[in-house]
């Protein structure tokens, strides 16, 4: 859900097409907000379309902000920092550094959770999975993409009248870690010898979408590593393609946290449900008709998040369960590795998101329990997390499922 901005020019890149955009030389910054005056220069920034590349959307006070400069840029930014106070520091000297060391130096042909796999890759794991497990995975093609790729979820079911742990993954494109996360905890759900995971396997029907951006998902691996959106062309503009999935969906749509401008990267469409991907999943959920659980994965920051994001003023009706099976969740995942979560709605623990995809789940689909995890890590690797840390994130994060579902069993939730 982290936010980032695109211009057609890229600082001083222009796209060619065929090539991959790079970052060479970009700085990260990392800057507080500490009044209302820096607030408002911020926000103009964001809006005039410079080539700055916000990571996060300058809301509210208090909350660190990372920017994305060219080597062009760095000039105007320091004089704007100093113009106006701002409290900065470099976080990463090079942003293409990190790019080109997010996968293993050597890939394996096959599949595996050391490195990062596009959709051809995980789309045939799945149907040998499928092939594999026919008798409790079921395969689901439930519409199509903009570009017309298939979007795809898989089914594990043991037996009849379980309730359902729904899984939504890589809304986001840039978001790798997502998709290899929940394919690491079906793998585990369908192999795991220990005791916990087979329980859980055995009483709950788990249902998974790998990857809801599938064409966003595959731009930002043959053409830009930082796209977000889907790849609907609103626009000729380069960064006027696509609209923000997770503010796509109708609770709340185009309210607070989202944009009406095509050009920003938290577009939320022409109206709510206007991407198909988001239309399909729409409907694709409401066939089922005993989710009690529903996880969105989104990555970085390392929050656990609740509904809702449209408003402060308001909070879900189960708000202080949600924040106790929040709780314990967070310290279960601490442990393995001592990985710090903060659990909260989203509105107040990160910002604004209005018509996000676990508020209309929970608001109208009758959901009572919703999350989203913001994986690792707090902002060293943002959404370039090496491919060394997908088993780590993975561990910890199916720990702080064993920890979410007993304490929704103690509430009575499930």
């Amino acid at each position: 859900m982290r936010l980032l901005y695109l211009t057609v020019l890229l600082g001083n890149f222009i796209l060619i097409s065929g090539e991959k955009v790079r970052y060479d030389n970009y700085h990260v910054y990392s800057i507080n907000v500490e009044s209302a005056k820096q607030l408002k220069v911020l926000q103009d920034l964001k809006n005039s379309h410079d080539g700055i590349l916000f990571m996060e959307t300058p809301i509210s006070l208090g909350k660190p902000i990372d920017i994305v400069v060219s080597p062009h840029k760095f000039t105007n930014i320091s004089a704007l920092f100093n113009a106006y106070e701002i409290k900065n520091e470099i976080k990463i000297e090079n942003l293409q550094t990190l790019i080109d060391a997010e996968q293993p130096e050597v890939l394996c042909s096959s599949f595996d959770w050391k490195q990062y796999h596009d959709t051809a890759a995980i789309y045939k794991w799945l149907d040998e999975l499928i092939r594999r497990h026919r008798k409790i995975l079921t395969d689901y093609t439930y519409g199509r993409s903009y570009e017309n790729r298939p979007l795809r979820a898989v089914k594990l079911s043991h037996k009849a009248g379980n309730p359902t742990i729904f899984i939504e993954s890589t809304i986001h494109a840039r978001e790798w870690i997502t998709v290899a996360t929940a394919t690491y905890i079906l793998n585990e759900l369908l192999t795991s010898r220990d005791a916990e995971i087979k329980a859980l396997a055995k009483n709950f029907d788990w249902v998974f979408v790998p990857i809801v951006n599938v064409d966003g998902y595959e731009f930002a691996h043959t053409t830009n590593r930082l796209w977000r959106k889907n790849r609907n062309p609103y626009s000729d503009m380069w960064n006027c393609v696509g609209a923000d999935l997770n503010r796509n969906f109708d609770f709340h749509h185009t309210e607070e946290g989202s944009s009406t401008d095509s050009c920003d990267e938290t577009y939320a469409g022409p109206s709510s449900f206007s991407e198909p991907e988001t239309l399909a999943l729409s409907k694709f959920i409401k066939t089922f008709d005993n989710i009690k659980l529903y996880l969105s994965f989104h990555s970085y920051s390392q929050l656990l998040l609740f509904p809702y994001g449209h408003s402060t003023a308001v909070h879900a009706t189960n708000h202080d369960d949600l924040y106790q099976i929040g709780q314990k969740t967070t310290q279960a995942i601490k442990r393995r590795y001592g990985t710090d979560y903060t659990t909260g709605n989203i509105a107040e623990t990160i910002y604004l998101a209005s018509g996000n995809s676990i508020d209309w789940v929970y608001a109208a689909h009758n959901v009572s329990l919703t999350y989203t995890f913001e994986f690792r890590d707090n902002g060293h690797f943002g959404f370039i997390l090496p491919a060394d840390q997908i088993i780590p994130n993975s561990l910890e994060v199916i720990d702080g499922l064993k920890a979410m579902i007993n304490e929704a069993k103690l509430l009575q939730y499930l």
